[in-house]
C-alpha cells in the first residue's frame, strides 16, 4: 500500500519572490490603465467623469467602487492612475479616496455577521466591525468640509509631495517608471497589431490595467497572508492583551502594510472580539492603524505614474487617516463617539436581526446610488 501524498508546501523565498513579481505587475497595471486613458482621449476622458465635478458624487462614487471590489487598496490604487492621465482632476478625486476610506470596511462588516446566531458573540462581532465603519464616516463628516472650505489637506498633501521630490514643478523621475514602460509598450504593439485602434485600444489598455492590477493586488495579499499566518494572530493577540492606544494603532498599521489589505487586519479582529479574546477598546485603535497602513498601496502605485498630481492624490489619502486619528483619537470627548454609535448598533442588530442587514445594503449600496443618480 502506498504512502499517503503530503500536501506540497511552497518555500518562504519561493513566495516572497513571487510577491515582488507581483508588485511589479502591479505596477504595470497602474500605468497600463494610465496609458489607456491618455490614449482614449480628452473627449472620452470628459464624458466618463463630468459627473464627479460634484464632491459629493465623487465621494459616494469612491465608496460604492471601493465596496464592490472590497479593497480601497484597489480602487484608490485606480484614482491615482486616473490622476497620473489627467483623465481625474486632482479636486475631483479627494472625495473620492475618502469615499475609499469608507466602502473598504464593508468587508468587516460582512464577516461579523457570520456570528449572527449566537447573540452575544455576535453583539461583540458587529460593534468591533461597526466602530470602522463609523470612524471613518465621522473623519469623512468632518474633514470633507474643511477640506472643501479650506483645503488644507490639499495643502499638506501638496507640500509633503514638494519635499519628497522638489518644487521644480519638472516631472518626477521614479526609476520603476522607465522599468513599467516597456511591457505596457509590448501591450499597446499587440492590442494595435490585433485590430484595436484610438478609442478601443485606449479602452482594452485601461481595462487590462484594472484586471491587472485587481488579481495582483489578491495575489499579494494572499501571498503575504499566508507568508505570515503563523506569527500574525498569536503576535497582535498578544500585544493587545496587554493594551491599546498607540501600540495598538502601530500594530494594525504594520500589519496592514505586511499583507497590503486593512481589510484582513480588521477581519482578523471579529472573530478575536466575538470571542472576547480582545475587548472593543482594544481592537478600536487597531482598525485605525489599518486605516494608515492601507495607504502605503496607493503611495506604490504613484511610483509608477507620471507626474507629482498622483504622488499628492496618494498623499491626501495618508493625510486624511492621519488627520483623521489625530482629531477623533486625539481629542478626548471624541474618542468613545465611535465605539458608542457601534455598541448602540450593535445592541439594535441583536433584538432585530435585520437591523445588522439593513445597515451594510444602505450605508454601502442604496444611499450610494441614489446620490449619485439624483446629484450627476
Amino acid at each position: 500500500m502506498s504512502a499517503p501524498s503530503q500536501k506540497q508546501v511552497v518555500p518562504r523565498w519561493v513566495r516572497g519572490a513571487f510577491v515582488f513579481i507581483l508588485i511589479y505587475l502591479f505596477l504595470v497595471g497602474v500605468s497600463s490603465l494610465e496609458s489607456g486613458i491618455k490614449v482614449m482621449g480628452a473627449d472620452t476622458q470628459e464624458r466618463l467623469f463630468s459627473s464627479v465635478s460634484n464632491p459629493f458624487v465623487g465621494l459616494f462614487i469612491g465608496l460604492l467602487g471601493t465596496a464592490l471590489v472590497q479593497s480601497s487598496s484597489a480602487s484608490t490604487s485606480l484614482i491615482v492612475g486616473l490622476v497620473a492621465s489627467g483623465a481625474l482632476g486632482f479636486d475631483q478625486a479627494v472625495p473620492m479616496v475618502m469615499g475609499a476610506n469608507i466602502g473598504t470596511t464593508v468587508t468587516n462588516t460582512l464577516v461579523s455577521l457570520g456570528h449572527v446566531r449566537q447573540s452575544n458573540e455576535f453583539r461583540r462581532a458587529l460593534a468591533a466591525a461597526t466602530v470602522h465603519d463609523f470612524f471613518n464616516i465621522m473623519a469623512v463628516i468632518i474633514l470633507l468640509p474643511f477640506e472643501l472650505i479650506t483645503g488644507r489637506l490639499s495643502w499638506l498633501a501638496h507640500g509633503t509631495a514638494e519635499l519628497l521630490v522638489g518644487s521644480s514643478g519638472s516631472e518626477w523621475k521614479s526609476p520603476l517608471k522607465e522599468w513599467v514602460k516597456y511591457p505596457v509598450g509590448w501591450l499597446k504593439d499587440g492590442l494595435h497589431t490585433v485590430g484595436f485602434a484610438d478609442t478601443g485600444l485606449g479602452a482594452a489598455m485601461v481595462t487590462t490595467g484594472i484586471l491587472v492590477v485587481i488579481v495582483s493586488l489578491i495575489a499579494i495579499t494572499k501571498n503575504m497572508k499566508t507568508l505570515i499566518a503563523e506569527r500574525l494572530e498569536q503576535s497582535m493577540n498578544r500585544i493587545l492583551g496587554r493594551g491599546g492606544g498607540m501600540i495598538a494603532i502601530l500594530v494594525g498599521m504594520l500589519i496592514t502594510i505586511a499583507v497590503q489589505s486593512s481589510s484582513i487586519t480588521t477581519s482578523i479582529l471579529i472573530p478575536m472580539s466575538a470571542a472576547g479574546v480582545i475587548s472593543l477598546r482594544n481592537a478600536y485603535p487597531v482598525t485605525l492603524g489599518a486605516n494608515v497602513g492601507t495607504t502605503i498601496t496607493a503611495l506604490l502605485a504613484a511610483l509608477a505614474a507620471t507626474g507629482t498630481d498622483a504622488l499628492t492624490i496618494a498623499l491626501v489619502h495618508t493625510w486624511f487617516n492621519v488627520l483623521g486619528i489625530v482629531v477623533l483619537y486625539g481629542i478626548p470627548w471624541l474618542r468613545p463617539l465611535p465605539i458608542r454609535c457601534a455598541e448602540l448598533l450593535a445592541d439594535v442588530a441583536v433584538r432585530h436581526r435585520s437591523a445588522a442587514l439593513g445597515w451594510v445594503v444602505s450605508v454601502f449600496v442604496i444611499i450610494p446610488l441614489v446620490v449619485i443618480a439624483v446629484f450627476r
